[in-house]
């Protein structure tokens, strides 16, 4: 996989910074250039995309047999988990859809269930937390709203 990872990171690392600098070409919002703004999240997923990728070159994998089917069916369960997360956070709110899609895949990670739990609801406040008081970006209450 040494030569597959490679050209995989490579690839990544060209999406990373066409991405980044599709990022940038954002308009400057109505108001001025805020601290924090359509371009903001954009360009930081590139940067680490960006590290991963050059990482993914100098230091690929090594040599390992992949089992087709029960990895595929790990990614089809992940993708499955996090569109079922998209569509709930609207509805119920971002903290309960966070703490049991990371409950969920940190039990699937091979987590105890207490563990997946104490996990997923710590990760989900602080990062609630983070996104309405420090980047001041509002994310749905649902049904703690009450």
């Amino acid at each position: 996989m040494r030569i597959n990872d490679r050209v995989f990171g490579l690839l990544m690392l060209i999406l990373a910074v066409a991405y980044g600098w599709g990022a940038m070409q954002f308009p400057i919002p109505f108001g001025g250039q805020e601290s924090v703004g359509p371009e903001t999240f954009p360009i930081i997923l590139s940067v680490v995309m960006s590290i991963s990728a050059i990482y993914m070159m100098v230091k690929p994998d090594p040599d390992e047999k992949w089992s087709p089917v029960p990895m595929l069916i790990e990614l089809i369960v992940v993708a499955l988990s996090i569109l079922l997360f998209a569509w709930a956070i609207e509805p119920i709110g971002f903290i309960p859809a966070a703490t049991f899609v990371v409950c969920f895949l940190s039990w699937r990670m091979g987590a105890n269930f207490v563990k997946s739990l104490i996990t997923g609801v710590v990760s989900s406040v602080i990062i609630f937390f983070l996104f309405n008081n420090v980047l001041e970006l509002a994310l749905p209450l649902g049904l703690l709203e009450l």
